[in-house]
Parts: C-alpha cells; sequence; structure tokens
C-alpha cells in the first residue's frame, strides 16, 4: 500500500519535534499505522535544520498555501497556530478534500464549529488532540474511552506556566512578579505572559473539553476567565494553613440549569492527588457516572510530548482514511446532529465556597461587623483566621473560608464589607472547590 504523504505548516518548536519523532520511529509508526507515513513538504519561514536530521530530503518554502494546494498531499499539519492564517489554511485545506491535524486550541475555541462543519460536509476528519494538555491524551479519553459515561465534572490544571508559578510561589516563598520573570528566562512564558498568566490559554482549552464532555458547541466567550496575577505569596501561604493549595484551575460541571465553564485560581484540599501536580506539568480530573473518577497527567507542552499527540493523531487519521465517513468517531464525541444547545451558567449563578481575605483596621467590633453582612446575606463561614499586626502597625489581616453559596450573594456582600470604614483596599476572593468524587 502507498505511503501516506503529509504536509508539515509550521517547523518551530512543535513542528520540528513533530519531523524528529516521524522520521525517528517511521519503523514503529508504520506498524501500528498499516502503511508509512512521510513528510513530503513543509512551509515555515525559519527553522534550525541542524536540529531537523533529514530535513534535506523533503521540499521546503515558506508558503503555507502552495502546501495546502499540493495534490499529492493526503493529511495537512497545522502547527503556525494563532487564529489567521491558520483558519484560512485550515479550511482551504478541507475544501481540497484533505484531512488536518492541528495542535492550535485557540483556532478550535474559537472557529471550531465552523470548521467541523465544512469537513463534514467535505468527509474530512480534523484531529486536535495535542490542542489541549500536550502529551496527555484526554481528547481521546473522552471521546472514546469514557463514551459510555455521562460526565459530571472535569477539571484541570491545563496551563504549565501558571502552574510552575504558583508552584514556585508555595515551595519558596517567592512573589508572583519574581517567578514570572523566572518562567520567562526559562522559556515556560512568553515575552507577553497575558494569555498564561490571565487564564486565556487555559480557557481555549477548557472550551473544548467542555464541548466533548456535554456534547454541546463550542463556546469561548461563555467562559469566565480570571488569572493568578493577584495571587500573593501570602495567600498561598494562608490557603496552606487551612490545608489548601492554589491553583489555577479550569473547571466545568453539568447542572440542573446548565453548564459551568470557568477558569480562576482555586482552593483545593491538599490531599487531592491534582493538588499535588507541579512544576509545568499538567492534570485532568474527570468524574463520571459509571467509571467514577479518573486522573490523567503528564508534560503539558514542549516539543516532544506535544508532537507525540500530533503524530497520534496522523496514525489514527491514515487508519481512517478507508473508513466510511458516518462511521468516524465525531469530532466533538456526539453526533453532529445531537450537538445539544444547553444553556452556559453564567458566573453570577455559579455555587460555590470561597476564601476571602482582607486588611482591616485592628480594633474590637470589626469582625462583627463583616459576619454581621455574611450572614445577611446567607454565606456561613467555615474558617477564620486572624493575622496580628506588625508591631506599630494598625492593620491586621483576616482570611476566611466560607461554606458554598451563590456568586451572586458573594458579589453583593463583598461590595457591602468593602464599602466599610474599618475595610482598606480591595478584597481578595479566591474559589474554592473539595472535588468530592463521591
Amino acid at each position: 500500500m502507498n505511503p501516506v504523504n503529509v504536509g508539515l505548516l509550521g517547523l518551530g518548536t512543535v513542528g520540528g519535534g513533530t519531523f524528529n519523532v516521524l522520521n525517528r520511529n517511521a519503523a514503529e509508526i508504520t506498524r501500528r499505522a498499516g502503511r508509512g507515513i512521510r513528510i513530503t513538504h513543509a512551509a515555515a519561514r525559519e527553522f534550525d535544520a541542524a536540529g531537523l536530521p533529514g530535513i534535506e530530503a523533503i521540499n521546503v518554502s515558506d508558503d503555507a498555501f502552495a502546501v495546502v494546494d499540493n495534490p499529492d498531499i493526503d493529511i495537512i499539519v497545522e502547527l503556525i497556530g494563532g487564529y489567521e492564517p491558520a483558519r484560512e489554511l485550515v479550511l482551504k485545506a478541507i475544501a481540497n478534500g484533505k484531512h488536518v491535524v492541528t495542535a492550535n486550541k485557540a483556532l478550535i475555541a474559537l472557529h471550531g464549529n465552523e470548521i467541523f462543519s465544512a469537513a463534514q460536509d467535505k468527509g474530512v476528519m480534523v484531529a486536535f488532540e495535542a490542542a489541549v494538555a500536550g502529551g496527555i491524551p484526554i481528547i481521546k479519553a473522552l471521546r472514546e474511552g469514557l463514551s459510555a459515561n455521562k460526565i459530571h465534572w472535569l477539571t484541570g490544571i491545563i496551563n504549565g506556566t501558571g502552574n510552575f508559578i504558583l508552584t514556585e510561589m508555595r515551595d519558596k516563598g517567592r512573589d508572583f512578579d519574581d517567578v514570572l520573570r523566572e518562567a520567562q528566562a526559562l522559556g515556560y512564558a512568553e515575552a507577553d505572559p497575558t494569555f498564561d498568566v490571565e487564564g486565556i490559554d487555559a480557557a481555549h482549552k477548557l472550551t473544548i473539553l467542555a464541548s466533548i464532555a456535554f456534547g454541546i458547541p463550542l463556546q469561548f466567550d461563555k467562559v469566565y476567565t480570571e488569572g493568578i496575577s493577584r495571587i500573593t505569596r501570602e495567600d498561598v501561604a494562608y490557603a496552606e494553613a487551612f490545608g489548601y493549595r492554589i491553583k489555577h484551575l479550569g473547571y466545568t460541571r453539568r447542572t440542573d440549569k446548565g453548564i459551568e465553564m470557568r477558569v480562576h485560581p482555586t482552593l483545593i484540599p491538599e490531599r487531592r492527588l491534582i493538588a499535588n501536580v507541579d512544576g509545568v506539568m499538567n492534570a485532568v480530573l474527570v468524574n463520571a457516572d459509571a467509571v467514577g473518577a479518573t486522573l490523567y497527567y503528564g508534560a503539558g507542552a514542549g516539543a516532544e510530548p506535544t508532537a507525540s499527540a500530533v503524530v497520534a493523531d496522523i496514525i489514527d487519521l491514515v487508519r481512517t482514511l478507508t473508513a466510511d465517513p458516518e462511521n468516524r468517531v465525531p469530532h466533538l464525541a456526539f453526533q453532529p446532529n445531537a450537538i445539544a444547545d444547553i444553556p452556559v451558567i453564567a458566573m453570577e449563578e455559579v455555587e460555590t465556597a470561597y476564601y476571602l481575605r482582607m486588611q482591616v483596621t485592628d480594633k474590637p467590633g470589626v469582625m462583627a461587623s463583616v459576619a454581621s453582612i455574611l450572614g445577611d446575606a446567607g454565606i456561613s463561614i467555615e474558617a477564620i483566621l486572624q493575622k496580628e499586626p506588625a508591631p506599630g502597625a494598625e492593620q491586621a489581616s483576616i482570611i476566611l473560608l466560607t461554606h458554598v453559596v451563590q456568586e451572586r450573594q458573594m458579589n453583593t456582600a463583598i461590595r457591602q464589607i468593602e464599602a466599610l470604614d474599618t475595610i482598606h483596599g480591595d478584597i481578595m476572593r479566591i474559589r474554592l472547590e473539595h472535588l468530592d468524587c463521591d
């Protein structure tokens, strides 16, 4: 049987890793796929030929559209990233009847509905395992391994940069800005780290996971997104004192009212396995009705971990090249005509517990005023920690943990507490999830 020809768009970190894995493991990959897979063309403006042994044997140009239009290429692998021209290239490849593999989470989160519809019409597949959690096969697990289950909720540490920062803050008592600079120096964070530290990257990935878990359209614009830039080393230490750790989680849950989709710093009990995922590693915890809780852990980024997922997608596509399009695994796990427009719940409707830290005037009666406001709002306090002021200081820190309450009630209470003359500055609010899997 003739080998399958692949066109590779991008020879950067992931593109280079993909090229090297395919070349190095060619014999093993052929045994798994049932036929040879070879990259015949690539498009890249710049690349390190020294790090790509064998690159001289293929046709490399800076014209990605020429690769997409080449009639001899069966599969296009898009590893350029970003929204454009990636979207245009992928849609052109589909129009040309080619299957597509991509690691582009932003593209899928924002334009996946359009792309999958076009692919369905042309009878081709778009594979995107590498778009979420790097080398962890979480999409395959949700679409296939857990297809017998009704997913209750899932949560994940799905951005390694943020996890590295929070781990260093906890383990070494460092400040956010200090660790961020190190993350940039190590190449974990971009020069502009906004997508990582403000949760946008994680929101792209959560959008994809929620759609596959619950069979809903991709709706990135409905994900509540909050970053970690306001987290202090004091917050990390106080959380530890209560027996919790702060993680930047993506969280989605099915409720009677609809689907929650949210990314924010979260306190979770330190005994949970996911609370002990440190450094740049990723993990996704899924709770389903039949299997219960399952945890998926591994490298969420990097050249070869991500290439592992890209090449696995290529192998899957090669296996299905001769399959009837109606019998393939659907892009979002559910058959296209069964995608349900279940409402996404507004953040004010979400119910969770909270960590609150406030700076207060050090005098009698302050805690009573705060407790009165919380009580009137129907908010029950679980635990209190009061830090004595430094000698000569007039302000003290009060840290509270609450029981589960609706976000709207908490918003109202925080506004009233911040209006007190004895409260200084904004209240630090971090949501808290116990992640019980019973």
